[in-house]
């Protein structure tokens, strides 16, 4: 049974740094791409960013320098450091990987960016 697991969200003043995590079970990790999205109130789930298994990575433009993806395959564990965090980085974050031409989810994460 696939599992990912979210830790790390929590409420943080603007400007903050907080770091997230997700663990996953049930895949041969190193063979999975992973990703982070975000879904705020009211809107669409959207992509932050992603790394494959060759560890290449991309990101939003709104998350750019700001916010870095990784990966340690020797724990299965994705990370996402968020820092100079903003008020509009308030969301549910979620983490994704795509192992076999299957998609996986975790059940998400609250960040909360007070101003």
């Amino acid at each position: 049974q696939v599992q990912l697991v979210e830790s790390g969200g929590g409420l943080v003043q603007a400007g903050g740094s907080l770091r997230l995590s997700c663990a996953a079970s049930g895949i041969i990790f190193s063979m999975t791409n992973m990703g982070w999205y975000r879904q705020a109130p009211r809107k669409e789930r959207e992509l932050v960013a992603v790394i494959t298994t060759s560890a290449t990575t991309n990101y939003a433009d709104s998350v750019k320098v700001r916010f870095t993806i990784s990966r340690d395959n020797a724990k299965n564990t994705v990370y996402l450091q968020m820092n100079s965090l903003k008020p509009e980085d308030t969301a549910v974050y979620y983490c994704k990987g795509r192992y076999i031409a299957r998609d996986y989810w975790g059940q998400g994460t609250q960040v909360t960016v007070s101003s």
